[in-house]
């Protein structure tokens, strides 16, 4: 992989004169000797080195802020943090322990600085010894490792830095603007100081230490040493996930020393000099309770971060005083988050939590004295308990995101408080009119939403055909495509959430829209420009009828909703009596086979990916918001599924579960037949979701929303969205073949779990607060869940169904890594109990679970994306942060412990784009356990999706995948979508990744020859949602 970077001097002359370095893993030396040689006469020239000297000291601005505001010891850490690094290998673990101050905060990385103090008094020309020389003495003694690695040819030798070759010295910038020798011996101390724990037989740290040296140039700063260092070492994790490690490493460690020492110190900063970044109410209790708060907050944990994850909350989510200059460290978001969703009180927080929401005041009224009711007798908290309490609640929160158990959507992490609270996801709108006034109010509050981080998902359903008659001025509509395209030019130019990411707006359509054809070409790449809008999405909203008739081969009529009005806002009989009728009277636009429309459908999602595919009557037969009205509309990424009107724009708020993180303990060793340890703790899971739903629902009362229709929408209906990451490693790390029947009974089981406790926790705020505004009439209050709208009644849920092997008690089902032959059935969750309870008590919330698309957030997590398989097992990924080599690092370890993974099956990895199917030396069962998800029948996804979906009461993010598709193969997939029920057909088709460009060619020092891998895939950034992203 070939990376770039760029240095921008800081000339006023001609900003070409900034510097650029490519380097790569066969080409570091020469480029390094070249850079030297052109770079060192240069140094002399005075205004070279002015050039130079301005540039720094603009750095230091940038990266030590508050070192010279606040002197030298203000970026100390506390000196009772601690810091365990675990090195999972050969199935045991060697838990390091080291002071987490020592890698923190261990002076200036790589050129290893002293003390400010201490280095003002040593010469600038004189040996600095290696402050990490006593810890690295330690570290060794507690792993007998350290100073060893084994080569490919099983030769063990001591890794140690060469030092005896003579080089003209060159000096690197210290943080305080002096300069110092640089000393390659350091570099490799320090290197192997932050490797503590890291498997040593797979990381060549002479050699990376040679590769770093070539990148360097004179008077570089020792910042960008760190960044040139975790490049490299990342530009290496095809070898061994431990380089991906180590890079993150190197990153985080530079983090914390260019950051505050203190949460509390990094909120002032940011609220110094009228910058208002955090909300006044989250900085003063942080100023007043500020000694609990640090205590709560483990530092060591940011290094658990991987290369991927933490660039990405550099790049988006951290926040900065400026483009380049990072206040936060990870922690301190997340603790940011917690505090921001449970100690801030919402902006009209007086209000009656229902008035300003709700059409019927009845309900209104009925909610509000229930829940007076059921506050008497309940003693009233002091000011000072209250705030007890919810500082109770953050630190549970904070404790769980920080260890990665779950996350909140990104403009939750973005804005939480902040002074903007802008916290939700997905805002689903409704044409005002089909009118110039209406077009142009819907396009301002899409704009404004989009300003807001939203993310947008619009019905056009009511706007009318081209060529019909418009009765005030005239004349004839151009229709849907010269509306849509000024809405294409919005959505590019206001961006979400100030520049981290374009605006991102859904279209929807039902297929009996005359313009229907039109708006299938506005996405490919060929054709008319006019005639194109490649900036927004487009999903179909499609009825059972046109599936009926392209089933039958029958004719599909094509309509305007202007001569034919109401066709949107009904389903079911309804639509069909209503859409029937009007094709009997004639009042249709054309009429055309039902097939062609369908083969249009499919070769635009050929060459485009999309439309999303989602079934109108399914989506409004299984809605607990079905008492409102016709949903006609989802989100921009499929999974929500909400009532909007003219008046009220549904809103979601979401957060996502790592399931990765409920594997217990770990899986028996291959060679066995035993079953191993590991089981699927569903009772953490349980406790889990309900945090998550009491935290969503705190989430609508605080939120700020961008326009008064989304505030009206969810204070009446309450819905929230509760998503998934990381099923895939949890089925690895179960020893689970993803299509497996064991995973799949598991995969079910998990989502009830999680539909369960979010009903639970939902009813118990109930209990406290009241329902939600709208809870009467709706299929809940009336006894009917999700799985009873599929006709799933209460004895064929899979905890009624069957228990697994039960480790933690009767009240979960725990799936060990083989099924028990003694399994048995056993009792599980009591539906009938619950719903009783609801029925009498209500519910604060009408939806809970969405799983989402977690592009992003499931890299900042570590994790495979949502519920979705691994795409490849080794693929080049390109999002907003950067391009990043990813390696299933599972693979890796099962490889490692087999005693198999060498250059030889990397190479073979790469030439075969990630699959393990045709390497000779891996194990049948592990070629099955790491089928990627081109090697996995669509049926089997699609069955999974089904059997979950009766746990959604939304929908879900669901992307299929065909490697060469076909209008047959296509044709196939989406009836059988269909019929099994879903309300997602299909969010994006994804087809075979396309090759780099440039084509990668694996090294000759990784291999006795070269060879090129001629399909390493490359993701591109379409799925990276940071709206939705939960």
């Amino acid at each position: 992989m070939i990376m770039e970077r760029r240095r921008n001097t800081n000339s006023s002359n001609n900003s070409s004169n900034g510097m650029m370095m490519r380097y790569n893993a066969s080409s570091f030396t020469l480029l390094g000797i070249l850079a030297i040689l052109f770079l060192l006469p240069a140094v002399v020239d005075s205004s070279l080195f002015t050039r130079i000297n301005n540039h720094h000291h603009r750095w230091r601005r940038q990266h030590h802020l508050w070192t010279v505001r606040r002197g030298s010891g203000g970026l100390s850490s506390s000196s009772s943090s601690r810091l365990a690094f675990i090195h999972r290998g050969g199935g045991s673990a060697t838990v390091i322990q080291d002071n987490y101050n020592d890698i923190s905060e261990d002076h200036d990385l790589f050129s290893m600085e002293e003390d400010e103090a201490a280095a003002d008094s040593s010469s600038a020309t004189s040996s600095v010894s290696s402050p990490d020389d006593d810890l690295v003495t330690k570290m060794a003694k507690e792993n007998n490792k350290v100073e060893e690695l084994i080569d490919d040819n099983g030769m063990k030798h001591d890794e140690t830095m060469d030092t005896t070759t003579a080089t003209e010295t060159i000096h690197v910038v210290k943080k305080d603007g002096t300069l110092q020798p640089l000393e390659k011996e350091k570099i490799f101390q320090r290197l192997k100081h932050l490797s503590t724990g890291l498997d040593l037989r797979f990381l060549s740290l002479s050699d990376l230490t040679q590769s770093i040296m070539a990148g360097i140039y004179p008077n570089i700063t020792t910042f960008e040493i760190d960044t040139l260092a975790s490049e490299t070492a990342a530009s290496k994790s095809t070898q061994h996930p431990d380089y991906s490690r180590l890079a993150a490493r190197i990153c985080i460690s530079a983090n914390h020393k260019s950051t505050p020492s203190s949460f509390a110190e990094a909120i002032s900063i940011l609220n110094e000099d009228g910058r208002g970044f955090v909300s006044n109410e989250i900085a003063d209790l942080v100023q007043r309770r500020s000694q609990e708060i640090e205590e709560r907050m483990d530092m060591s944990r940011d290094f658990d971060m991987s290369y991927f994850g933490f660039k990405t909350l550099e790049r988006s989510y951290l926040l900065k005083l400026d483009q380049d200059t990072i206040i936060e460290r990870p922690q301190y978001m997340w603790m940011r988050v917690a505090l921001g969703i449970h100690c801030c009180k919402s902006h009209d927080h007086d209000d009656d939590d229902h008035d300003d929401g709700s059409d019927d005041d009845a309900d209104n009224e009925k909610s509000t004295a229930v829940r007076q009711q059921r506050s008497k007798g309940r003693p009233q908290l002091s000011k000072e308990e209250e705030e007890n309490a919810n500082l109770k609640d953050a630190f549970e929160t904070y404790d769980l995101m920080s260890r990665g158990y779950f996350t909140h959507a990104s403009p939750t992490l973005f804005h939480a408080g902040t002074t903007h609270p802008q916290l939700s996801s997905c805002f689903l709108v409704q044409m005002s009119d089909d009118s110039i006034n209406g077009i142009y109010d819907t396009l301002k509050r899409c704009a404004v939403i989009s300003k807001a981080a939203g993310g947008i998902g619009l019905c056009v359903n009511k706007i009318r055909a081209r060529g019909t008659f418009i009765k005030g001025t005239r004349g004839v509509s151009n229709g849907l495509v010269p509306m849509l395209r000024v809405y294409d030019s919005t959505s590019h130019y206001v961006d979400q959430g100030g520049g981290k990411r374009p605006g991102a707006f859904a279209i929807y359509l039902e297929p009996w829209h005359a313009d229907v054809f039109d708006v299938l070409n506005l996405r490919k790449n060929h054709g008319k420009e006019e005639q194109r809008a490649r900036n927004l999405f487009y999903g179909l909203w499609v009825p059972d009828l046109f599936m009926k008739r392209v089933e039958e081969d029958g004719v599909w009529s094509l309509m305007c909703p202007h001569q034919c009005p109401g066709l949107a806002e009904c389903h079911g009989e309804k639509f069909d009596q209503l859409y029937e009728g009007y094709e009997s009277e004639g009042r249709y636009i054309r009429q055309v086979r039902a097939r062609s429309l369908w083969a249009a459908i499919l070769d635009a999602q050929i060459e485009t990916g999309t439309p999303y595919l989602l079934y109108k009557d399914a989506a409004n037969r299984k809605s607990n918001q079905l008492n409102l009205g016709t949903i006609q509309c989802s989100n921009l990424c499929t999974e929500i599924i909400q009532y909007t009107d003219e008046e009220e724009v549904a809103v979601c708020n979401l957060a996502s579960i790592c399931l990765s993180k409920f594997v217990v303990s770990e899986r028996g060793s291959y060679g066995s037949t035993e079953p191993g340890t590991a089981y699927f703790d569903h009772e953490e899971l349980h406790r889990v979701a309900k945090i998550v739903t009491k935290n969503l629902d705190k989430v609508i009362d605080i939120n700020q929303y961008p326009i008064e229709g989304a505030k009206k929408s969810n204070r009446s209906h309450r819905p929230i969205g509760i998503g998934v990451s990381g099923l895939a490693d949890a089925f690895l790390r179960l020893g689970l073949p993803f299509a497996s029947m064991d995973a799949k009974e598991l995969n079910e089981a998990i989502f009830e779990t999680i539909y369960h406790a979010a009903l639970e926790a939902s009813h118990e705020i109930a209990q406290e607060k009241g329902s939600y505004a709208t809870f009467h009439g709706s299929p809940a209050s009336m006894g009917q869940l999700q799985f009873n709208l599929w006709g799933i009644n209460d004895d064929e849920t899979p905890s009624r169904r069957r228990r697994f092997t039960d480790k933690m008690g009767d009240s979960s089902c725990n799936v060990g890594i083989q099924r028990y032959a003694s399994s048995v059935e056993g009792v599980g969750y009591d539906w009938d109990e619950l719903r009783q309870k609801i029925i009498k008590g209500g519910l604060r919330n009408s939806l809970l679970v969405a799983p989402m698309p977690t592009a992003s957030t499931s890299q900042i997590l570590g994790v495979n994306e949502c519920f979705e398989p691994f795409a490849s097992n080794l693929y080049v990924r390109r999002v907003k942060a950067g391009e990043f080599i990813v390696v299933n690092p599972h693979l890796i370890q099962d490889l490692t412990d087999l005693g198999v993974w060498n250059k030889n099956v990397r190479n073979q990895l790469m030439r075969d784009g990630g699959s393990v199917a045709k390497i000779d030396c891996i194990p049948d069962h592990l070629k099955e356990l790491y089928m990627t998800v081109w090697e996995i029948k669509m049926k089997d996804i699609i069955d999974m999706a089904a059997d979950r979906g009766k746990f959604i009461d939304q929908s879900q993010s669901l992307n299929l995948f065909m490697a060469v598709p076909t209008a047959n193969k296509l044709t196939a997939m989406h009836f059988y979508a269909w019929k099994k029920g879903l309300k997602t057909g299909i969010y994006y088709l994804r087809t075979r990744p396309a090759v780099n460009a440039i084509q990668f060619t694996v090294s000759k020092n990784m291999s006795d020859e070269s060879v090129p891998a001629q399909s390493i895939p490359e993701l591109t950034n379409d799925s990276e949602c940071l709206s939705c992203s939960a």
